[in-house]
């Protein structure tokens, strides 16, 4: 399927072989005088069809019935076009970054990769507002949600360790920021992604991402390795950024692997609002009109026959 065209309900084209089984068997077991060899004695039947009093059936009707049903079970299926607004609401969907400033990833020499992955991120989100957030012992919404990527991308540049004052790493402050950036602008359900190489992260974080899933968003986590960072520092931690990604129902990558993350992100506002339970916002339903075509073929079983 093309993201212009999908299928809502495909499991329903799963009548479509019953159908052509039942047809089949219609076709070759009936008999083209139905019940009525059971009815009438076999030599009286013989005597009428010999005076061309009998004459067998047609099985047009059983085509008709085995069509109409086709349609209904494609219609059923939900053959469904995106809407060519749905672009246009800049409510529906949003992406918010969540910037890691905190000493260690300031200082350990991967802060400008970790800028350009967002700058990426940006641009993957197509035509979706963007914001982003600077979080070390606080945090901060330092560009609104935007879809001007060359302002976006000015911010960006000047972000860097002496940004936020508040020492430490608090990224529960940010998640918690991120989810009332997207609750004042009204989004259906958006992306939160987390660069970050996991420092803080505690119980406060894993209700922050429970809590933005439960209101039909998303978090993904990007790690950001350190390798800069002297013996006694903190190590990055991977695989509790893999397990918050997994609790916010998104997806987790690295700085030299943020293939899953940008993928997710870059899902069209159509696709994404589907997967939030928010289909009819993005997708236009043509299965009520194929099986009002079913209609058809039955009204042709009400014809007069001579």
């Amino acid at each position: 399927m093309t993201e212009a065209f999908t299928l809502l309900r495909p499991w329903w084209l799963l009548a479509l072989p019953l159908l052509g089984l039942l047809a089949w068997r219609a076709a070759h077991l009936s008999a083209p005088l139905g019940d009525w060899v059971k009815a009438v004695e076999p030599h009286l039947m013989e005597a009428l069809q010999a005076r061309g009093a009998v004459r067998p059936g047609r099985r047009v009707g059983q085509g008709l019935l085995v069509g109409a049903a086709a349609l209904v079970a494609i219609g059923l299926a939900g053959p469904a076009r995106e809407r060519r607004d749905v672009a246009g609401f800049r409510n529906l969907d949003a992406t918010i970054i969540a910037l890691d400033l905190s000493r260690s990833v300031a200082e350990g020499g991967r802060l400008g990769e970790a800028r350009a992955l967002t700058q990426g991120l940006a641009e993957a989100a197509g035509t979706k507002a963007v914001a982003v957030v600077a979080y070390a012992g606080d945090a901060y919404l330092v560009a609104t949600p935007t879809t001007d990527r060359d302002s976006l991308s000015t911010i960006l540049f000047a972000l860097d360790g002496a940004t936020v004052p508040d020492r430490g790493s608090h990224p529960a402050r940010a998640l918690a920021l991120a989810r009332r950036t997207l609750a004042e602008a009204a989004v259906v359900t958006g992306d939160v992604v987390l660069v970050s190489d996991g420092g803080g992260l505690d119980d406060a974080t894993s209700r922050e991402a429970s809590a933005l899933r439960e209101e039909g968003h998303r978090l993904h986590t990007v790690l950001v390795p350190d390798p800069a960072l002297p013996p006694e520092a903190p190590r990055p931690d991977g695989s509790g950024l893999s397990r918050l990604a997994t609790l916010g129902g998104g997806s987790a990558g690295s700085l030299d692997a943020p293939g899953p993350v940008l993928a997710a992100v870059s899902e069209t506002v159509a696709h994404h609002l589907a997967e939030g339970g928010y289909t009819v916002l993005a997708w236009q339903d043509l299965g009520r009109w194929l099986a009002g075509l079913a209609l058809l073929p039955v009204l042709l079983l009400f014809r007069r026959s001579a």
